[in-house]
Parts: C-alpha cells; sequence; structure tokens
C-alpha cells in the first residue's frame, strides 16, 4: 500500500535551565510528605528528555482529530493519565481560564507562608504580568530550608516548579496565572491544555517553539512505548523515527492498571468531547479516541461528529469560546467503571481501517518498514449491549449528537445572517457608489456641451471678426 509522505518540519520545545531548581529539590527530606501535599512534582523535576524523541511526536500530531496518528493506532494524551504522572486529581470546579480576580497578597502569603508585607515588597511586573522574581522565591526556600521549616520550603519550592517547569513563561519570574494555578492545587487540565494547544498552534503554523511542560509529555509518551530493555537501552543506536516506524499496535503499552483513576472524564456542558482550557488559548480533546488506553474495548469507528476539533487563541476570541469553554466545565460528564463496561482490549477491524484510512489521506512523516491491510472487513450486525447502562450511554451520546447539529446549524445560521447583512451593506455601497459616478457622468457631460458651446462661441466671434478685418482692407473700398 502506497502512503503518501508529508514533510516533516522542525519544532522547538521551550527549555528552562533547571539546575538550581534540581539542587534545592535535592534538600527535601521527606519526599513522601512532599508528594502527599504537592502531588509528583519531584519526578517530573528528575525527568530528562532524551534529544529527538519530543521532536519526533510532534510530526504525528493530527490537527483534525487532536491526537498523535500512527499508521495504524492512535495515542491520545488524557486528563487521568497526566492526573495519574502529576499526581493530583482533576477535581469538580472550572479549571484556570484567565478570568479570575488577582489573588490577594496576603492570600499568597498564606500558601507560601510568609508575611504579607513581604509578598508586598516583592509583588513586580514582568512581560505585562504581576508576579513574583525567582531570585526571591530561592532565597526564601533556602531560608526556611535551613531553619527547618518543612512546610514552607515544600510550598515555596512547589510554587518554584509550577511556574519555572509547569507553565514556563517569563524568564527568572513566576507570573500570577502560575500563582493562581497553584493556590487551587489544579493544575491537570491547564498542564494539558497547554501540551495540546501549543502543538498545535505551532504545527499548523509549521515551525517555532512549542511551549509546554515537556518532561511530562516525554513521560507520558514513554509509558506507552515498549518496556523491553532493548527498546529502552538502543544498542544498534536506532533515531527515534526509526524505533518508532517499526512499531505496531502489539507493541504499544496501552494500559497500565497502576494509572486507572476508576472515572474517566467523556465530555463538558455542551460539547460532545472536553474542551481545555489553557494559557494562551483553548483547545478541544477527544476521551472517545482513548478508550484502549482506559482498558476498554473499541466495538466500532467513531462517529466524526462526536470529535469536533475547537481551537482559539486568547488573543482572538472574538466569538467568546474562552467563556462557552469555562461554563461547560460547571457541567462535567463523567463515567465510572459500571458505565464503561467490561475490561478488554478487544479493537474492531473497523476502526482500524479507519485510522488507515486517515493515514493514506493525511500522509505519514517517514517511511513505513511493514505491511498495512487495507482489507475493508464486512459490515457486522450491531453489537448488543451487556447493560442497561450502555444503553443510556448510547441513548445520552445520540442526544449530544443531536444537540450539536442542532447548535451547529444555529451558528451557520447566524453567520447567513451575517452574511448576508454585509451583502446588504455592500449593496447600498455599491449603489451609492454607482449615483455618484452617474452624476459625475452627468456633470462630465455638462462641461462638454458648455466647452463645446464655448468654442463654437468663439469660431463665430473669430469669423465675424476676420470678415470685418478684411471688410476693412477692401482695395475696392475708395480712399478718403
Amino acid at each position: 500500500m502506497d502512503i503518501p509522505l508529508r514533510s516533516t518540519r522542525k519544532y522547538l520545545f521551550k527549555k528552562t535551565d533547571l539546575l538550581r531548581l534540581r539542587e534545592l529539590a535535592s534538600l527535601v527530606s521527606d519526599p513522601v510528605d512532599f508528594q502527599a501535599h504537592h502531588g509528583k512534582l519531584l519526578r517530573i523535576l528528575r525527568v530528562d528528555v532524551e534529544e529527538g524523541c519530543l521532536e519526533t511526536l510532534v510530526q504525528f500530531y493530527d490537527p483534525l482529530y487532536h491526537c498523535f496518528t500512527f499508521p495504524d493506532y492512535q495515542l491520545v494524551p488524557t486528563l487521568e493519565e497526566y492526573s495519574y504522572l502529576v499526581g493530583l486529581p482533576v477535581p469538580d470546579k472550572i479549571p484556570f481560564h484567565g478570568f479570575e480576580p488577582t489573588p490577594k497578597p496576603s492570600d499568597i502569603a498564606a500558601a507560601l507562608h510568609l508575611k504579607t508585607s513581604i509578598i508586598q515588597a516583592n509583588l513586580t511586573s514582568k512581560g505585562g504580568l504581576q508576579g513574583l522574581p525567582t531570585h526571591f522565591l530561592y532565597q526564601q526556600a533556602s531560608i526556611f530550608a535551613e531553619a527547618a521549616s518543612i512546610l514552607a520550603f515544600h510550598s515555596i519550592l512547589a510554587l518554584l516548579i509550577y511556574g519555572l517547569l509547569f507553565f514556563p513563561n517569563v524568564d527568572n519570574f513566576i507570573d500570577i496565572n502560575a500563582i493562581k494555578i497553584f493556590l487551587t492545587k489544579n493544575p491537570v487540565p491547564t498542564l494539558l491544555a497547554d501540551t495540546y494547544h501549543s502543538i498545535h498552534d505551532r504545527t499548523q503554523a509549521g515551525r517555532g517553539t512549542i511551549s509546554c511542560c515537556a518532561p511530562l509529555l516525554y513521560q507520558w509518551f514513554t509509558f506507552h512505548l515498549p518496556q523491553s530493555r532493548a527498546f529502552k537501552i538502543n544498542d544498534d543506536k536506532l533515531s527515534w523515527p526509526r524505533r518508532i516506524m517499526t512499531l505496531d499496535p502489539s507493541d504499544i503499552v496501552w494500559y497500565q492498571a497502576a494509572s486507572d483513576v476508576g472515572e474517566i472524564i467523556v465530555s463538558c456542558g455542551e460539547y460532545p468531547n472536553v474542551p481545555l482550557l489553557g494559557m494562551r488559548g483553548g483547545i478541544s480533546y477527544n476521551p472517545l479516541l482513548a478508550r484502549r488506553q482506559f482498558g476498554y474495548p473499541i466495538k466500532t469507528k467513531p462517529n466524526n461528529l462526536a470529535l469536533t476539533n475547537e481551537f482559539y487563541l486568547n488573543h482572538g476570541d472574538h466569538s467568546n469560546k474562552r467563556e462557552r469553554f469555562a461554563q461547560a466545565w460547571s457541567a462535567i460528564r463523567r463515567l465510572n467503571r459500571s458505565q464503561l463496561g467490561k475490561k478488554s482490549d478487544y479493537v474492531h477491524e473497523s476502526y482500524t481501517q479507519w485510522i488507515i484510512d486517515r493515514t493514506k489521506s493525511f500522509g505519514l512523516p517517514y517511511r513505513l518498514p511493514r505491511y498495512l491491510s487495507s482489507t475493508i472487513p464486512p459490515s457486522s450486525l450491531p453489537i448488543p449491549f451487556d447493560t442497561k447502562e450502555e444503553f443510556h450511554e448510547q441513548l445520552t451520546k445520540e442526544r449530544q449528537e443531536k444537540e450539536t447539529w442542532k447548535r451547529r446549524c444555529q451558528e451557520l445560521e447566524q453567520e447567513n445572517e451575517t452574511l448576508k447583512g454585509k451583502i446588504a451593506q455592500q449593496s447600498r455601497e455599491l449603489f451609492i457608489q454607482n449615483q455618484r459616478m452617474i452624476e459625475k457622468d452627468d456633470l462630465l457631460r455638462r462641461k462638454d456641451v458648455l466647452l463645446h458651446q464655448d468654442a463654437r462661441r468663439k469660431r463665430n466671434f473669430m469669423d465675424l471678426f476676420s470678415r470685418a478685418h478684411s471688410d476693412s482692407e477692401d482695395p475696392s473700398t475708395p480712399g478718403v
């Protein structure tokens, strides 16, 4: 099967010098206590990203389905996987969206075990945002570490990790947005949002620096790669593109029981999938494509309508999508184990063929050294529902699809009315311009007539003057 090759692009991941932060983290005497209060931040901080791994992964990003599409399988970073890796839950509340009020210095001081006056004295602005300089936080953390003030030391260290590793923005500065998320202890939705949003934005541009928590993305990706010694050691020194292109679905580590959090967020509010709010904008992601990663069977190919691909930038959000995304998180829809059904690694052939068809239309960034089956399986009978919950789940999906169609129709009608208004306005402007042209043409014709009449009068006058002059010089006229 001939699969078209698409051009690879060069992307960079924003890098921050973490040496000083790691040295500070080495002073933590009780990592278990730190994790109990702040999650697995220290583990992520210690991750060394292997050169070329993420740069290769990004080449497989699929802008249509907001996932990574490989020859005959897909991988989807999920809220639940990120929650497991970060060690913090995703609570039932609206995550960071940027509209929150600026936290009071007293609230920041309380979280960092500092005096309010000290926070007030060190709050400053950089890059258009308020925040705290890292040198001030390093200084305070060192003081607390030496004094064995564990809670205070751990809190300031955690904030530094939030600002320098999780949400890097301005160098040597922890901006107010990172501080807001730190105070809520709800970083996971924003971390996942920044991953998708920055990758989508840069791959659409075809170049640039991806700004997200690269060590966390690296942890997630290698979490699914083969765990064999041969693959990890890579004695043959194969490049990352060659290592990935030799893999097939059977090589992927789809599910690990340790990461099973029990419930899955499948949609929010009016959306059939999950709208994510990041630092610089929003993007939707599709948990439906990750059922295999959750340990559940894929019984058919997905309904494309449920895979909406919403995306916006904060600075160009003229349709208020950010507000709609945030509002959607007021109605989080989770499915538990009983609703999701029995665990199974079953994958229907129609789903695999759906991915292969996408690969054939989208292309691959590297040559495939193995064969892909293009056999389309015969139509199968509908798979009966095992439980009443499955039936209700399918019914809910159908209703969501109906609502999605309805919303799209309303949006199209609104766009149609807007276009009609623009066309009517342009028609009026053209009519006015046409009238002005007619008036100008009429004025020019009048001028031409007047000029013609004036020229004729001048000719008549000159003729009369010539005759009078010739009469006065007539030799037949008797002299005086």
